[in-house]
């Protein structure tokens, strides 16, 4: 379980790069974007099963998994984009950041988890650094008259936190299939884009080579890592550790220039680092209970 949790969470770190990613790419629009990004996602898939990397599927897969799966991707990137539209960023981000804490709450019902007061007190730890994060030290100023957007925010926040409760139910769906819900939420976006967009493409090597990122890890290769590890993993330890996600991603636009390190960054890297540490603690000292008994047999 602590590996499939690692790998797991390596989607998470991939996220972080989303918006030195999206930043980097110039103007091409959100859905245009996504179609892009998640073809690239889906072409990752069908090269790892020709090298044989990833055994075909032969199993049918449950209708279910399919409403789950692309659901999960494409629902989530819509809802998002829709509430940006709709509601000022801050807020909506923040809305939408509610996922990993719903995770945590969420797994309390799912066979086979106990949910621990360390795992909601890590997650509530990990939400309150990144309300440091989003809101830039100012104040959260929700008001009625975007209340469509933040309901859109509350629905991107409700659909991956659902996806990632719910995959965990299709133990027996091999990650291999996320390559078809990569497709299918490229062909969605790309509707999407034709009926709400213009099309502007991406300018030089360097846009370019930004969406073949995108695709390559945070809207691509990260889902591929992501479903091996809360099928696989421990879920809760995944929730409380994915509130590290805007607090990398803080830290990699500073490293490339985009951000000034302030105090505020450090309150958050040490509440979210915390969080996340106080939710593991139960992985952790099984470990070192596990070092304990083989030293012990050793000797």
């Amino acid at each position: 379980m602590g590996r499939a949790t690692l790998i797991g969470f390596s989607a998470v770190v991939m996220w972080a790069l989303l918006a030195l990613f999206t930043d980097a790419s110039g103007r091409v629009p959100p859905f245009q974007l996504a179609a892009m990004a998640f073809a690239i996602g889906a072409a990752l898939g069908f090269v790892a099963r020709a090298a044989g990397l990833s055994p075909a599927q032969r199993l049918p897969i449950p209708p279910l998994a399919w409403v789950v799966g692309i659901g999960g991707l494409f629902g989530y990137h819509f809802f998002y984009f829709t509430a940006l539209r709709n509601a000022p960023a801050v807020e909506a981000s923040l809305i939408a950041y509610l996922w990993p804490l719903l995770i945590v709450l969420g797994s309390a019902v799912m066979p086979g988890e106990r949910l621990g007061w360390h795992h909601v007190v890590g997650a509530l730890m990990g939400l309150a650094g990144t309300v440091l994060i989003v809101s830039k030290g100012g104040g959260l100023g929700f008001d009625v008259r975007y209340g469509f957007g933040y309901a859109m925010a509350a629905l991107c926040a409700l659909t991956w936190s659902s996806y990632s409760l719910l995959s965990r139910r299709f133990p027996a769906v091999p990650t291999s299939v996320v390559t078809w819900f990569c497709l299918a939420a490229a062909l969605l976006s790309l509707a999407c884009h034709l009926a709400l967009e213009r099309t502007v493409w991406p300018e030089g090597t360097g846009q370019w080579l930004a969406v073949a990122g995108l695709g390559l890890m945070p809207v691509g290769g990260a889902f591929y890592a992501w479903d091996h590890g809360v099928k696989r993993g421990n879920i809760q330890v995944l929730g409380a550790a994915s509130y590290a996600a805007p607090l990398l991603s803080t830290l990699v636009l500073i490293v490339f220039g985009f951000a000034e390190p302030t105090w505020r960054i450090a309150a958050a890297c040490v509440l979210i680092t915390g969080g996340a540490a106080l939710a593991a603690k139960n992985l952790f000292s099984r470990r070192a209970h596990g070092a304990a008994v083989a030293g012990g047999d050793a000797r």
